[in-house]
């Protein structure tokens, strides 16, 4: 088959823009490259001032082998400036802008972007973050009362599907367990720990939490919390934390006194209607808050004594926080206050502890809501996880996430298509710091997903080397399955070897351990070079480096890509896919299920 490479390429890495952030009035110099066969016989950038396009022509700035640069200068004139490029060709002109080129008028909403607002700390773009759900993943043995809600689960017992004790059963993981096991992590690779919430609540997930003051006594109090903390930064890792602000749990100290006395300050805090009080989605046992409330936001996100920024600082010093159900923080009816919420938030991580993350949960579009100034990245469902499902799960065996059908089985295209197209809609600072996901306590397992290690090590490859943070859910890499969110919250199976693949944990720990060997794989720009039926390929670039992947869900045509993409002998670096470099080009082998990495000279 025929290698899919653009015409003309650019995207927000230091090979096309400068690093570091523009402030209002810079002159940004952004590069474009155009192969040499290209019809383009010259360029220009368009750009939008105030609401108005402006369009000026980008000079050549050197010719390299088979390609020409081409350098603008782009002024920032406005917070999120948006910028793509024209190219005069025979026939008709084009626009390349971030979801690729056109011969055709696009909108602007596929457009670079430029943003003047801070992107997520350096650390996250380096990092590999581990999803850990406490009540499943380690006891401590410590000897704790069990609460009149929760129906007590022997640590082997088969999580629930579905029913009234889903979130209920409780098998008493605590902080203590998950210090124990630190090992476990250094030993995978990662450095960034995320629990999922450690205020108390009535239920094993605590999205319903009852005060946001102490960690639940369940996990161990807020000692265990310091406890893990100071080991974690002790072994050069990082710890986040979790919390709702769009609801608190129905036995919330603010809401209990709220409905006791509806003339109190914590009244306030709550959306109300003439029969009662709004639930979140409709849930009784969540109470929404309603952030218009003035005295909310110094108790919850505001300074450095709300709750986000108490548990920064010591002895907590969380490196900071996942929001829960963040599109619908702040927004109600005619209420929309999601934006100014984020930046509060964020603004109070500024000051409190200027190096920690933010990051938000959304299981859809979320990119009206990344401008660059609230949410540091988002947790990547549509512009990641689903695209991913939907190439490598096979078709009809389990329901699509949210949607009342079966998951389909959609070819490479549909796939680089739709990640391309969210990727687009952000800015690029935003898109080299999501979270990128092959499942989380919500989802299924990988491993059910796909049905094979063959396949779970396809989805892995792309989880490790595309643009953003990997995240993965504390099970995945011993090949715990599991059908629905709840199924999938299964226990770690320490004492059982027989549930523990080991193969697969070696393949993550490579793939892990590949990740932090590239720094193209971290910081690369992304040029995608394939995208066949069942096979993708794109090349990760740095300055100094350019790292070629190609991923395969089952055998395929092969494909010869331009001789120009080495001037040597590639390096293996992981995979099964073969790779050789001929007097005509690179070619690449139609071996599938399995995925090659190579760094290419």
């Amino acid at each position: 088959m025929t290698a899919r490479l653009l015409e003309a390429h650019h995207d927000g890495s230091e090979l096309y823009v400068p690093a570091g952030t523009p402030a209002l009035g810079d002159r940004v110099p952004v590069r474009v490259r155009v192969p040499a066969g290209s019809p383009a016989r010259a360029v220009h950038v368009r750009t939008v001032r105030d609401g108005e396009p402006e369009i000026r022509p980008a000079r050549l700035d050197r010719t390299d082998g088979d390609e020409r640069w081409f350098v603008a200068e782009v002024e920032v004139h406005n917070p999120v400036t948006r910028y793509r490029f024209l190219l005069d060709a025979p026939g008709g002109y084009r626009w390349l802008n971030a979801r690729g080129v056109h011969d055709r008028d696009v909108p602007d909403a596929g457009d670079f972007r430029l943003t003047v607002h801070a992107p997520a700390p350096a650390w996250a773009r380096d990092a590999v973050v581990y999803q850990v759900f406490p009540d499943r993943f380690a006891r401590s043995g410590a000897e704790r009362p069990v609460p009149g809600w929760a129906v007590p689960a022997a640590w082997d017992d088969e999580p629930l599907i579905a029913g009234q004790d889903v979130g209920r059963q409780l098998y008493g993981g605590d902080l203590a367990g998950i210090e124990e096991h630190l090992d476990h992590l250094e030993r995978l690779g990662v450095d960034v720990l995320y629990l999922t919430p450690f205020f108390p609540g009535r239920s094993n997930h605590r999205y319903d939490a009852s005060t946001f003051d102490h960690v639940d006594p369940l996990l161990g109090g807020d000692e265990a919390l310091a406890s893990l903390s100071a080991a974690v930064h002790a072994r050069g890792m990082r710890i986040m934390g979790d919390i709702t602000t769009n609801h608190t749990g129905v036995g919330h100290e603010w809401f209990e006194r709220a409905r006791d006395d509806r003339g109190s300050e914590e009244a306030s805090f709550y959306l109300w209607t003439r029969d009662g009080y709004v639930g979140w989605l409709g849930h009784a046992s969540l109470p929404k808050l309603d952030h218009s409330a003035p005295a909310l936001g110094p108790r919850l996100i505001d300074g450095p004594d709300s709750v986000i920024g108490r548990w920064l600082r010591p002895p907590y010093a969380l490196d900071g926080w996942r929001v829960d159900v963040a599109n619908m923080t702040g927004r109600y009816a005619d209420q929309d206050l999601t934006h100014d919420v984020a930046r509060r938030i964020r603004r109070t991580l500024t000051d409190v502890s200027p190096d920690a993350l933010l990051v938000s949960e959304h299981f859809h579009d979320a990119s009206d809501d990344l401008t660059g100034d609230g949410w540091h990245a988002n947790m990547n469902y549509n512009g990641f996880s689903r695209p991913v499902w939907t190439w490598l799960t096979p078709p009809g065996e389990h329901p699509m996430l949210g949607l009342p059908v079966a998951r389909p089985r959609r070819p490479g295209g549909s796939m680089v298509a739709t990640m391309r197209e969210f990727a687009s809609a952000v800015p690029w600072t935003v898109t080299a710091a999501q979270w990128n996901m092959l499942g989380s306590h919500d989802t299924a397992r990988i491993r059910t997903l796909v049905g094979s290690p063959e396949l779970v090590e396809v989805a892995v490859a792309l989880l490790m080397t595309y643009p953003g943070t990997p995240m993965v859910f504390a099970g995945d890499e011993v090949g715990a399955t599991g059908t629905t969110g709840e199924h999938a919250r299964t226990t770690m199976p320490w004492d059982r070897p027989a549930d523990r693949d080991e193969a697969t944990f070696a393949t993550y720990r490579a793939l892990v351990a590949l990740r932090r060997s590239s720094r193209a794989l971290r910081h690369g720009g992304l040029r995608w070079v394939l995208a066949d039926d069942d096979a993708v390929g794109y090349l990760r670039e740095t300055a100094d480096e350019r790292v070629l992947v190609v991923a395969a869900r089952a055998p395929w045509s092969g494909v010869t890509l331009p001789a120009s993409l080495a001037t040597g002998e590639p390096e293996a670096l992981h995979g099964s896919v073969p790779l050789s470099l001929g007097p005509d080009g690179l070619h690449v082998g139609g071996v599938g299920p399995g995925v090659g990495v190579w760094r290419l000279a």
